[in-house]
Parts: C-alpha cells; structure tokens; sequence
C-alpha cells in the first residue's frame, strides 16, 4: 500500500493546538509550527474508516473497554517486540501523562523522592511537583554529541532515598534509544537498591533503521516496572487520550485505579476505543511507510542542518519525529535563542529550557510533517542565520 504523506492537511480553525494556539504561545500566528509533538500527517486510514463507522451508528452511550481493545494491544507487543503482555497487567488510562501523576501519587508518599533525566519532556517535573514528592534529578551526561545515563550519579540518587524513577525510553527530546547494556546496568542498580521505576515508552514504535526498542520490563524479573504505552504518537491521534499502563503488580493497580477514581476521569469513549483498536490492528503498514519517510526527512534535514545552518549542531536522533538541536555557538541566551526563531526565522520550536536547565541553549524542532515544510522552515532559519552574522 501506498501512502501519501507529502500534500499538506490544512489544520487551521480545527483546534488545534499545535496551530491555532500560536498567537498565544509565540505572540505571532504566521510562525511555521514545528512545536507540538503531533505530526501534520493524516491518521492511518484505517483509523478514520473504523471512525467513520463508528460514527455511523447514532448512539454516544456510556461506553465499556471490550475485551478486543487488550487484545489488540497484546498482540501488538508480541508482533513487534516478542513482548508477552499478560492481559491482568492492562490498566486502561486517559493519557500517558496523568497515568505517571497517577502512578506517583499510588506509589509514593508525600516527600518522597522521585528521579527524572533531564533534559526530558516538561510534564515529567510537574508530575514530580504537583504531586508533592521531592523532584532529584540526574542530568543526561552529553559528551561528543552523544546522550548517555549517568548511572554513577542516579546511584548517589537512590543512596540518598529515591526508591522511584521516570525513565523516557525512547528519549525525548533527545532521541536516544537506550541500548542492551544501558538498560542493564539501568535494571542492576534498581534491583540494589529497590528502586520502582516507571518506563515511558510512548515513542517506542518511532524508531530510526539500525536501532531497536527494547521494552525495559520484559528484560527483568526482579524489578518493578510499570509501563506506559500508546498508540497516540505512533499513529498521529494523541487527541483521542487514550493510552495504556502495564502494571505487573496486582496491588499497584489497586492503588493507581483508587487515584484514577478519586479524580473521577475516564478514557473509554466511543471514539477513542475505535481508533485505538484500529490503530494497533491495522496500521502497521501505515506505519512502516511513515518510518521511511521519516528517515528520508531526517536525511535531508542533516545535509541542510551540516552545509547551511553554521552554528547549530544537530544531536543525531535513534528514535521519534524530534530534532534536538544544539544552538549554543550562537552565543544567545535562552530568551534571545527563543526570539530568534520566532521573529528573525518566523520558526515555532520549543525552547530547550522547558526540558529542564540542561537543556539551555537547544531547541526541539518537530520533523512530523511534509518535506516541503521542513525543507522551507530550515530555508527561514538559514536565511535569518545569514542576517545574524552579517
């Protein structure tokens, strides 16, 4: 099958954050939006189809988690990872980032330590804040343009009392693909020092030719590893909120289903079951075909990123539709690195310093849409890097 992810969708005027959100978050609305971690693609068609039909029928009731949604999740596992996902594990949750404030807030106290690798995706410190756990962090160590853990550093963590670890995997925003060994030693220390941890794998299926994602609890027996997981990124539908948390441990789901209900949230809508289901059973070639075109893009945007963009690196990524890129020979500080882009380049990125302070003088830049896009948003930032140095 054949898939067309080069004619552009226009998003305008449907809500979008990535786009209608603009004037707000730039202070301009002409920016090209390259922020967002969704991708300007069509849904597998499959989805849409499986929507459609939905839709069909005219009734929106209370709605149940039929036993085919685990089942498709199950499969999907096994098919691509060789991961075997007891269907007592599931717990079904309504988005990746309130099952990590519902985990923490089950699984910790009041005071309690929680690690989180910076630079990683902002929502992990709030989790960590508004939960009133004791935020620790154990900075990403980049040496040679290379991110790497700083196990030395998360064992000075865990000996001062964190027994609890939000692990992005793979790594956003920099998009590493932690490796065997990694992951290992990672699942050693935690085992030492009993430390649970919570693995984010939602950009586990993004993954660039040459690498593997490793699911971390299917590499041990001896320690507590909660999984999230979706097929939001994967399959450009994250407005749907529907995501999963494999929980091995008969008593943290209790614990976690008992916050899921104090808050009195649910993610089981018509909608968002169908296209979650259709996704995981029918989007893999869409998938595939979205993998290499994504790998060409990615292609194209280091050769333009190597000749054109002098001062800015780009941090080679292993996995996700994100460009972490190093702008510190700029000599800019974080508010003139983030105004250059909006008013000389007229580039909506995320900041690198959202991602914590590691993250000072890089931007994030979404890779998630057609080539002609891409291709003109690198064009504006070297035109207004010619206009910078002269």
């Amino acid at each position: 099958m054949s898939f067309d992810f080069d004619t552009p969708v226009d998003r305008t005027g449907s809500s979008s954050l990535k786009f209608d959100a603009r004037q707000a978050y730039f202070g301009r609305a002409d920016v090209m939006p390259m922020w967002v971690a969704d991708m300007d693609f069509a849904a597998p068609p499959a989805v849409t189809q499986a929507l459609v039909a939905r839709a069909e029928h005219p009734v929106y009731g209370y709605t149940l988690y039929p036993e085919s949604v685990y089942q498709s999740l199950i499969d999907w596992c096994q098919q691509r990872y060789q991961w075997s996902v007891k269907r007592s594990h599931i717990m079904m949750c309504p988005g990746v980032v309130p099952s990590l404030h519902a985990a923490i807030e089950a699984l910790t106290q009041l005071g309690d330590k929680v690690v989180v690798q910076p630079p990683v995706y902002f929502p992990f410190f709030t989790a960590v804040t508004e939960t009133g756990r004791d935020l620790v962090l154990n900075p990403l160590k980049l040496e040679n343009g290379h991110y790497a853990m700083d196990l030395e550093h998360l064992e000075d963590c865990a000996k001062a009392g964190a027994r609890l670890l939000l692990l992005c995997s793979p790594h956003n925003p920099v998009g590493r693909v932690w490796r065997r060994q990694e992951l290992n030693e990672l699942l050693t220390l935690a085992e030492r020092y009993q430390m649970t941890i919570i693995s984010d794998e939602i950009h586990a299926d993004l993954i660039f030719p040459g690498q593997s994602h490793l699911p971390l609890a299917d590499l041990t027996d001896s320690v507590n590893v909660l999984t999230a997981i979706a097929p939001s990124k994967t399959f450009n539908i994250p407005g749907m909120g529907l995501s999963s948390l494999v929980v091995p441990q008969k008593s943290d789901r209790k614990a976690i289903n008992r916050v899921f209900d104090s808050w009195h949230v649910s993610a089981a809508n018509p909608f968002s079951i169908t296209a979650y289901e259709a996704a995981y059973r029918h989007g893999e070639a869409w998938l595939d075909a979205l993998m290499a075109y994504l790998q060409q893009s990615l292609n194209a945007a280091r050769h333009i990123i190597i000749t054109e963009l002098n001062g800015i690196n780009l941090i080679e990524p292993e996995g996700t539709y994100l460009l972490w890129l190093d702008c510190r020979q700029l000599g800019l500080d974080n508010q003139a690195l983030r105004g250059f882009f909006i008013e000389n380049a007229g580039v909506g990125m995320n900041p690198g310093y959202v991602f914590g302070e590691t993250g000072s003088g890089f931007m994030r830049l979404n890779m998630g849409c057609p080539r002609a896009q891409l291709d003109a948003a690198l064009a504006k930032v070297a035109q207004a890097l010619t206009e910078l140095n002269h």
